[in-house]
């Protein structure tokens, strides 16, 4: 089956304002030829209809594409290790400014403000952004399944969450507290400034190398000087000084 990904991809960004054009390519058209055959169309002109009449389907296939994949203190070895910087930057700022970008259903932002509550971090604010507006949804809800808070512990089950009617977990308005959640496309909308901590796994791995690039120098150039930026376990930038950044311990990066 041929398929006519130009001008699917101009669609894309035309219609909906989403740039996949900046993806690797194999890996974006496997996910759009599998939810477009979910959908039961056989040509991307058919589906592009599809998408412009059904915002039911328009929605899914917006979580599709955008790969949310995501779940509290994931690799929370890494989160250790995080969380002792995040103290160290404390002691010095103790406004910090904290963005976790392309946070999908809220997951890592929550995390971010456990690390605060059970640090007494009182000050520190938390911006949690994603492109697609469904998982914000949720992520403002707060209610996870059993299976994605796997990882937190007992203690801190107990302190921040409360169980709901049906055996879901809630977080608490505490954690709540700290954090604003907005709509933000990484690719094309202007960067949060004056960050002290920024925040963003296994995103860039989607994305080309110049993509990737771009996104990376921006981050730094909105991190505040002796700033973190936090990555993926798959996400080692290499020749980090190039955007002014100093690998200081496993997948976390220090601006000079």
């Amino acid at each position: 089956m041929s398929l006519n990904f130009e001008f699917f991809n101009q669609w894309v960004e035309q219609k909906l304002g989403i740039e996949l054009n900046a993806y690797k390519e194999r890996q974006m058209q496997r996910r759009i030829a599998n939810i477009m055959d979910t959908a039961g169309e056989k040509t991307l002109e058919g589906y592009a209809k599809l998408l412009e009449k059904d915002s039911v389907a328009r929605q899914e296939f917006l979580s599709h594409i955008t790969i949310n994949v995501t779940e509290f203190y994931r690799n929370k070895d890494l989160f250790e290790t995080f969380e002792k910087q995040v103290l160290k930057l404390n002691e010095t700022n103790p406004r910090l400014k904290i963005w976790s970008a392309a946070c999908s259903i809220g997951a890592e932002p929550y995390t971010l403000s456990m690390i605060l509550k059970n640090n007494q971090l009182k000050q520190a604010k938390i911006v949690a952004t994603d492109i697609d507006t469904h998982c914000l949804k949720r992520a403002k809800a707060g209610v996870y399944k059993e299976s994605e808070i796997k990882n937190i512990s007992s203690k801190d089950l107990s302190q921040h969450f409360t169980t709901t009617d049906n055996k879901e977990y809630q977080v608490k308005e505490h954690l709540k507290t700290p954090i604003v959640f907005k709509r933000h496309d990484l690719l094309k909308d202007r960067y949060e400034d004056k960050c002290h901590v920024i925040v963003c796994r296994n995103v860039t791995i989607y994305f080309k190398n110049e993509a990737r690039d771009e996104v990376y120098q921006k981050f730094s150039d909105v991190l505040e000087p002796g700033g973190i930026l936090f990555t993926g376990a798959t996400e080692t930038i290499n020749f980090s000084e190039k955007f002014g950044l100093k690998k200081i311990d496993s997948f976390i990066y220090q601006k000079m």
